[in-house]
């Protein structure tokens, strides 16, 4: 199953933030929720529960927590976002923000425009924390504990898709744990997300950033990616959408809100930079190394300028992508077995020890 899933990852794209402006937005009014951060074991619904009863917790659950999301719009398009605190900070998707640093945000229950601010990105991580310049009447969302979710359970995913403020979809938790790369490009940072949360609730442009919400109304997940399906022209896989875990989120964001930056990044790093090598027959062949971090664990171990990563620990590295995802899966401070083609053609092994991924 980590095969099928690394081959759907290579397929997964972005939900694009930067979504076409809306044409128009919808309103409610449900209440407010109050503020707290981690809570216990969330309910799913009973075998017992009615048609009517699983209804009315639905309407409670969305009632409570729209009042938390946000639509975020740059020049360049629109995302969604989570109200984070009383002061104003809100997390999103980097690839929302991209490269904007002012913004406007408009809460999903209506009212007028709010101007923001960027404070930091985690372009890595695919997160970011903004500021809005105006903070009364934001109702911080309560996050909820990832590491206690169970496949099967139903979610919610709130945001703007398509620039359709306020909307909510539902699911199950498909899976958890999943490892996906974004493919790059000049809107997104080509992030490796481990531990991911596979969700069967649609995510479309515009989601991204957004809440996915378990049934006791806690967000427990970010929606960031879809996968699209190569047999239907690249079109979205239906019911394949992931999520970064909000134990991840709030861990950057409040590092953010309190330093200014992400101080410790919990990720490793092999200390090279690098880029998708193309062998003869035209596929990916391994990745290239451009240069190594002075002092890093790649530099120490040997590895240099123009040598071809193949491998880290066995498992093939074909490109950059396959290549963070396995380092994504590692800790700093372990110990990788990295295979290598050395430029004048001579394969060699060596053992790098993993510093830590920079926050900035």
């Amino acid at each position: 199953m980590r095969e099928i899933v690394a081959g759907l990852a290579a397929a997964a794209v972005l939900v694009a933030g930067c979504g076409p402006p809306p044409t128009s937005t919808g309103t409610v009014s449900p209440s407010a929720p109050s503020p707290t951060t981690s809570a216990p074991h969330s309910p799913t619904a009973s075998p017992t529960m009615t048609p009517e009863s699983l209804e009315a917790a639905y309407e409670k659950v969305i009632s409570d927590v729209l009042p938390s999301i946000v639509q975020i719009t740059t020049k360049a398009g629109l995302g969604s976002g989570i109200v984070l605190d009383t002061q104003g900070h809100i997390v999103t998707n980097a690839h929302v923000v991209g490269q904007a640093t002012q913004m406007t945000v408009t809460i999903a229950t209506g009212g007028a425009a709010r101007s923001a601010k960027l404070v930091k990105s985690f372009p890595a991580g695919d997160l970011a924390v903004i500021k809005v310049d105006r903070p009364d009447g934001l109702n911080p969302a309560r996050f909820g504990d990832s590491s206690k979710l169970r496949v099967g359970q139903i979610v919610l995913a709130m945001g703007n898709p398509l620039g359709l403020s306020g909307s909510v979809t539902n699911g199950i938790v498909s899976a958890l744990g999943r490892t996906v790369t974004e493919p790059q490009n000049p809107d997104s940072p080509g992030a490796t997300i481990a531990g991911a949360i596979q969700t069967s609730a649609a995510i479309n442009p515009g989601n991204s950033g957004g809440a996915l919400v378990d049934l006791s109304g806690q967000v427990i997940g970010i929606p960031t990616l879809a996968a699209t399906d190569p047999t239907l022209g690249g079109g979205a896989a239906p019911g394949i959408g992931f999520a970064i875990p909000s134990n991840t989120a709030t861990d950057i964001a409040r590092q953010i809100v309190k330093y200014g930056k992400v101080t410790n990044s919990h990720r490793a790093a092999l200390g090279i930079r690098g880029s998708t090598v193309i062998g003869s027959d035209g596929q990916p062949s391994g990745v290239g190394v451009a240069g190594v971090e002075q002092g890093g664990g790649a530099e120490k171990a040997g590895i240099r300028a123009g040598d071809v990563i193949v491998s880290i620990n066995g498992k093939d590295t074909p490109t950059m992508a396959s290549l963070a995802e396995a380092i994504t899966t590692l800790k700093p401070g372990d110990r990788a077995r990295v295979e290598m083609i050395r430029s004048t053609g001579r394969t060699e092994t060596v053992t790098v020890t993993l510093g830590q991924l920079a926050g900035e």
